[in-house]
């Protein structure tokens, strides 16, 4: 058994279809084939089911796929070791990102980076706190970017910086005539929220112990969950009310728009942004690199926690 017949199987799998995994592995259709019908003869079954449209792995050949994606992931680390060890930064690291965070911190950081090493590949997907963690795990991505703490056994969390939360309101709104908000202001059935998944509507609701029921006394013209910050901020300009927003997405705001944000009395809640990762992880240099650069784009005063209080979503 060969990593090569493994990665045959595997493209087979992927796409259904003996050709078009040839064309995924850069290889002949019959030189795909030959090899794993030899990979069958050496196991002694038949790993996928030829007689069907689209070609899909028998019982068997189900288990053998799924244990050959383990091996190619540990193959693939000793690469990574290596790399790590002559201090070489190049390869891949795909970073799993929070919808909330990924608009405003990746336009700061990956430019610089790709130009400071040009041999290293960010692959980046944006996928819901839950689904980071899953696919960590699963070990499909290998370092992800959200909210901490997390709690998880087995992850380690590396805060990178902390953003203020925030008020953003109508003018129209009852907050437009003060400088300041207290957090018992925020239990109000005028909030807009993110849809449920995302970090930042737990922690909003952890903050300012919103209780869905309130809603019948509404004075918003509709009831909508958003799953863009973009979005509820356009919904709070022309609808009314108000929403939270994080320090990063305040600064993406035009000058006149900024006049709307408003934060709070005796009280200064923050988000805390952490890169996670597996522990003892190969690809601790290119780790380092990613988190090194994000620490160097972000505003000065995000580094500092003592400014405020972090908020927990989990």
């Amino acid at each position: 058994m060969t990593i090569t017949q493994l990665e045959y199987i595997i493209a087979v799998e992927q796409h259904q279809s003996f050709s078009a995994a040839a064309d995924a592995c850069f290889v002949t259709q019959p030189t795909l084939s030959m090899q794993i019908k030899k990979l069958e003869e050496q196991l002694d079954v038949v790993i996928f089911d030829r007689g069907k449209q689209p070609i899909i792995p028998t019982d068997v050949g189900k288990k053998i796929i799924e244990q050959g994606k383990i091996v190619l992931k540990e193959a693939q680390k000793v690469n990574d070791l290596i790399l790590d060890y002559k201090g070489e930064i190049s390869g891949e690291l795909k970073i799993g990102i929070i919808p909330t965070l990924a608009p405003y911190l990746i336009p700061l950081f990956v430019g610089s980076i790709s130009r400071k090493f040009p041999h290293l590949q960010l692959k980046i997907k944006e996928l819901q706190s839950e689904q980071i963690i899953k696919s960590l795990n699963n070990d499909t991505i290998d370092v992800g970017l959200l909210v901490t703490p997390i709690h998880e056994p087995g992850i380690t969390e590396e805060p990178l910086f902390y953003e203020d939360i925030v008020v953003y309101t109508n003018p129209d709104y009852k907050f437009e005539q003060q400088l300041e908000v207290n957090i018992a202001d925020l239990t109000s059935p005028d909030i807009w929220l993110l849809s449920a998944g995302h970090c930042f509507r737990d922690q909003v609701i952890n903050l300012c112990s919103y209780q869905n029921t309130n809603k019948m006394n509404s004075t918003l013209p509709i009831s909508y969950e958003s799953g863009s910050l973009e979005t509820l901020i356009r919904l709070v300009d022309k609808e009314g009310g108000f929403t939270l927003l994080p320090e990063l997405a305040v600064d993406e705001l035009p000058e006149d728009a900024k006049d709307r944000i408003r934060t709070f009395v005796d009280e200064r809640p923050m988000r805390e942004v952490s890169l996670i990762y597996a522990r003892n992880y190969a690809k601790a240099g290119l780790i380092k690199v990613l988190s090194d650069s994000i620490k160097e784009s972000v505003p000065e005063q995000l580094l500092t926690r003592e400014r405020g209080h972090v908020v927990e979503w989990r």
